[in-house]
């Protein structure tokens, strides 16, 4: 699809978005929420036609996919390189950009295909080479650590003419010269050229000091600058090359990169122009290489591998894990709503159509966590429907005719709605911002999905209940009824203190846990190290037998474990180890257990310093994603409330993290998205309370403040366990079908999603109450401000 009509389309989509909302009239409505949805289906299924690669039977690319997949679901190798500023020479980001253009041409000479190679921060680049072979590894990685070797070398006169005869068998190469070839650009058009360069350098790069592009009077141009002895001997050069009328070739890493001549005279002083027919970019090209960003060797700081098989394993188990969530919560709201849940369900699919049109449409890289995402969006997903049919029950119960009961509830839950999902959005907002690699594409599947599920309940589900009532075929909606959930009404607060007990207690518990592993808490990723993950082909071994083989390399603190895949039926074997030694331990074991006929799947190797820098960040994101929720709350209910919500997300975070190392788990990079998603449900729980406590208090409804919170707590108690319930199932498949890689993550949703929906009940509301009455303040009149308004949808 051309640039030019997908911005028609897209301009089209949202006039009819905006008139939407616009309307009064409920045929309208119906028909442009319907022809909205249509069009926004159609748009993202001609977006991810076909999804991924489609190969034919000898695996070659007959069409190539709109979902670019992440270096762990598709194989190869993620390497972080560092710069070194050497000398009074400073890493700038003019000499990081020249660094990436000398990398690009480094990993291109490979023969890969599809690399990514940009900058990260201020002193580093990221090189991500898909699908390359294992023996292309250790030669890429040879590749980018190799030092820049920049020469100027004089080329022999009247070369062309000697190639013609040299070519024609009457003369020879001259002795001390070679033939080089270089590619070069005229007109628009690649062109080969051969020259006869001298083997042995005349003047050595370490001499320049500043190249930089420019345009003049003769078009784009090089300004170059030398120290001292480089200036002297280039002007001794450019005085030999303008006596013979020649050229001097500038040579990088062995290939001819220019080949200027010396029309007006030598050139000393240490400065020289260099022109010609340049365009802009080739300009910029012969200045990064003229300043030569690489003349040190660059310091690989990150690498981490997956193989093909790997990333092959990982996608079934991501969709085996995806379709088993699926599955459960569709039988389970179903079941629950019955005709209300066939129209959340179809709601569901769309969202899922609409996620998977929005990551291809703008080109988002779908990554293991990103699959989580997705999983944990169809749980997340499910919410906003619940908190729509919970308001409807209540709707009818009052006695409303079914379509006034349906836009009632509707009207209601827009607020709740947007407060709940907008503090989710803040803390994937803040871990896309902080986050790098995987956990980015967590972070955007997240944010999507979030979106994506928010238009399908206020729209596509409401425009679906609403043909259905003009069609006569909806008269009347039955919901399941729980009596222990619906009826009885549960004192919270007045247990307020029993429960606050329990809680202080398992917190001293988390932190004595935490405390007590130390640094076996934490994974490579955030103290460095390497983590080897091995498939045993021929024969089990334990992990018994892998300690005994590695323990005589006395490598230090090596933590070997088993990890099962139960999608693919594979047991791996999981080892971390200093830095730099998993090669060493590899090829131990192939000498020590033959037999077991080890295949490696996954190698990471990650310096202290990177991570010490992701445990700082990861750090910081978390404090950002607590302030960001704090102001939100704040600036939508009250001070008082936000207080809650704030106590109530570090109760989550800090029990939770506590469990993972009570039970012996590490946290790693991804666990960050775990405990930023954890915060955000959280919150997100918390606010659905927090809403009908705010509207109780305004509504003037009888009774003491703590009556009618508790009176809100236990209107909203459907709901709640009805969401957790189905997050859960969603999760479940995701730890049980997930894969190793993933299982710790959906481990932690899985404590955060328990913890999280009892703190929403017992912690944050008792929270409000004290604090607001501490001074004898009353809440009633803190919240007694003109109501937001709602949007109809």
């Amino acid at each position: 699809m051309s640039p030019v009509w997908t911005f028609t389309y897209g301009l089209i989509l949202l006039i009819i978005f905006g008139w939407y909302f616009a309307t009064d009239l409920s045929r309208r409505k119906l028909i442009l929420g319907s022809v909205l949805t249509v069009l926004l289906i159609a748009f993202c299924i001609e977006t991810i036609n076909p999804p991924f690669d489609v190969k034919d039977s000898s695996g070659k690319l007959i069409e190539a996919g709109k979902i670019r997949r992440g270096i762990d679901l598709r194989g190869g190798v993620s390497f972080l390189l560092q710069l070194d500023a050497q000398g009074e020479k400073k890493i700038t980001q003019n000499l990081q950009e020249q660094a990436v253009e000398v990398i690009r041409k480094r990993v291109d000479s490979l023969g890969v295909s599809e690399p990514v190679i940009s900058p990260q921060g201020t002193d580093r680049i990221l090189v991500q080479i898909p699908e390359v072979e294992k023996d292309k590894i250790e030669e890429a990685r040879q590749q980018l650590q190799k030092v820049a070797k920049l020469e100027f070398k004089l080329v022999y006169p009247n070369s062309e003419q000697l190639l013609q005869q040299i070519a024609a068998g009457s003369a020879i190469i001259p002795p001390g010269y070679e033939i080089k070839t270089y590619k070069d650009e005229y007109q628009g058009k690649p062109v080969e050229r051969k020259l006869i360069v001298k083997k042995k350098a005349d003047l050595g790069g370490d001499h320049v000091t500043r190249a930089y592009a420019f345009f003049g009077n003769e078009g784009y141009g090089v300004s170059l600058a030398l120290d001292g002895e480089g200036g002297k001997k280039f002007g001794d050069l450019t005085k030999q090359v303008y006596d013979e009328n020649s050229q001097l070739a500038i040579v990088l890493d062995g290939e001819v990169q220019s080949a200027p001549s010396c029309k007006n005279g030598p050139i000393y002083g240490g400065t020289a122009q260099i022109t010609g027919h340049f365009t802009g970019p080739q300009a910029t090209a012969l200045a990064s290489t003229l300043e030569n960003p690489l003349q040190t060797p660059v310091k690989i700081v990150d690498m981490r591998t997956a193989s093909a098989t790997l990333g092959t394993d990982s996608i079934k188990s991501g969709i085996t894990a995806g379709i088993g969530g699926l599955v459960l919560v569709m039988i389970f709201v179903i079941i629950y709503y019955r005709f209300a849940g066939l129209v959340a369900i179809i709601g569901l699919l769309v969202n899922i159509i609409l996620l998977f049109g929005a990551m291809g449409m703008f080109g988002f890289v779908l990554t293991l966590p990103g699959i989580a995402g997705v999983i944990l969006t169809i749980g997340l997903a499910v919410d906003a429907n619940v908190l729509i049919y919970e308001r409807l029950r209540e709707e009818m119960a009052t006695g409303k005719s079914l379509s006034a009961s349906i836009d009632s509830a509707y009207d209601k839950a827009f607020s709740v709605i947007f407060d709940a999902n907008a503090t989710t959005l803040i803390t994937a907002a803040i871990l896309f911002w902080k986050a790098t690699g995987p956990v980015k594409g967590f972070a955007v599947t997240l944010t999507v999905g979030i979106i994506a599920s928010v238009f399908s309940a206020m729209i596509v589900t409401r425009t679906l209940f609403g043909w259905a009532l003009e069609a006569g075929i909806l008269k009347k909606i039955t919901l399941m009824h729980i009596p222990w959930i619906t009826d009885k009404k549960h004192d919270f607060l007045g247990k307020r203190f029993l429960w606050i007990g329990i809680s202080l207690t398992v917190i001293v518990i988390s932190i004595i846990g935490f405390s007590m592993r130390g640094e076996k808490n934490f994974g490579i990723d955030f103290k460095g190290g390497d983590l080897l993950l091995l498939e045993a082909t021929k024969q089990q071994v334990s992990e018994a037998e892998v300690r005994a083989a590695i323990e005589p390399m006395h490598l230090g603190e090596t933590v070997v474990q088993t990890q099962h895949d139960a999608a693919v039926n594979k047991d791996y074997i999981s080892i971390r180890s200093p830095f730099e030694t998993s090669d060493k331990i590899e090829a131990h074991l192939q000498s020590a257990l033959p037999q077991a006929g080890f295949v490696e799947n996954q190698k990471d190797k990650v310096g202290k310093l990177v991570g010490g820098e992701l445990a700082r960040n990861s750090f910081i994101a978390l404090l950002l994603g607590m302030l960001g929720i704090l102001i939100y709350v704040t600036l939508r209910f009250e001070f008082s409330f936000a207080i809650g919500a704030l106590v109530a997300l570090l109760h989550d975070v800090i029990i939770t993290i506590g469990l993972f190392a009570i039970f012996g788990r590490e946290l790693s990079l991804v666990m960050v998205g775990a405990i930023l998603t954890i915060a955000g449900y959280s919150i997100n729980d918390t606010i659905v309370v927090y809403d009908r406590i705010r509207e109780g208090l305004r509504s003037g409804r009888k009774g003491s403040i703590q009556e009618i919170m508790n009176a809100s707590i236990n209107e909203t108690l459907s709901r709640t366990l009805l969401t957790s319930g189905c997050t859960l199932l969603s999760v479940a498949a995701l730890f049980f079908f997930g894969g190793p890689v993933l299982h710790d993550f959906a481990f932690a949703i899985l404590i955060g999603i328990v913890v999280g929906t009892y703190s929403s009940i017992f912690i944050a509301s008792p929270i409000v109450l004290w604090w607001s009455g501490r001074k004898g303040q009353s809440l009633q009149a803190e919240v007694a401000k003109p109501v937001v308004p709602t949007a109809r949808a």
